[in-house]
């Protein structure tokens, strides 16, 4: 017959015993060290992100400077004949419409901008946009480091205190794909924190939404103010140059 002797009690015993105190303590502090590190990783991800797409605006600045400085016209504006004529890689342009070489990026120019661009050497890789673009693609546009589409164009499609009153104005669009907090860090770097005034702003209200906070980019208020406690993450902003 089987013998069960004392230490077999003892280990039979210790089967049903369960976690102690300090194990389950020591589980919730692993825990809550793993989940702190997730979130910690999260904002530094975001903050990496924040700062390059703080040196993308920059860049694209400068390639549009150059850009004009050295073809003395504003890059997707210049017509096709010229622009083939003068850029390696015959990169294509306007048509000649109402809107060509008028001294703004229209809508229909503005996948044609980051063609004319980039075969000139000012941004890489080189993009193969055309008027008859109406999508985004990585063929024909770059895109910020949240994965949002970049729109540089002329336009009156930026966020006012006189909205809609404000007149056109080239402008970097940033693309989607990012949440109010975000683009208040952006505009605390790079302007003055506010998304109706300065350099910086929100992109997409209306004067019927009364920034009211619709899209949960922005918070109504005195002053209005981007909204940092949303997760949704379809907000943009826009650069004035």
């Amino acid at each position: 017959m089987l013998q069960i002797t004392s230490a077999n009690k003892a280990i039979k015993l210790r089967k049903y015993k369960g976690f102690t105190l300090i194990e389950v303590a020591i589980v919730l502090v692993i825990v809550g060290l793993l989940l702190g590190g997730v979130l910690k990783g999260q904002e530094l991800i975001n903050a990496a992100r924040v700062r390059s797409y703080a040196s993308q605006l920059d860049g694209i600045k400068i390639a549009y400077l150059g850009f004009f400085d050295r073809y003395r016209a504003m890059p997707g504006d210049l017509p096709t004949a010229i622009a083939n004529a003068q850029i390696i890689g015959s990169p294509g342009g306007c048509t000649g419409g109402t809107g060509c070489n008028n001294g703004k990026i229209d809508d229909d120019e503005i996948y044609v901008v980051w063609a004319q661009i980039s075969h000139s050497g000012f941004i890489q890789p080189p993009y193969n946009g055309t008027i008859t673009d109406t999508t985004p693609t990585p063929a024909n546009n770059p895109n910020n480091p949240f994965g949002g589409y970049l729109h540089l164009m002329t336009d009156s499609r930026y966020d006012d205190l006189l909205d809609p009153a404000q007149p056109p104005l080239l402008n970097i669009k940033s693309g989607s794909q990012m949440t109010g907090a975000v683009l208040g860090e952006i505009d605390r770097k790079i302007d003055d924190g506010l998304p109706l005034t300065g350099v910086f702003r929100s992109y997409g209200h209306t004067a019927t939404t009364a920034y009211d906070g619709v899209t949960d980019c922005t918070i109504a208020g005195t002053p209005v103010q981007w909204n940092g406690g949303s997760p949704v993450n379809t907000c943009g902003g826009t650069a004035i140059q």
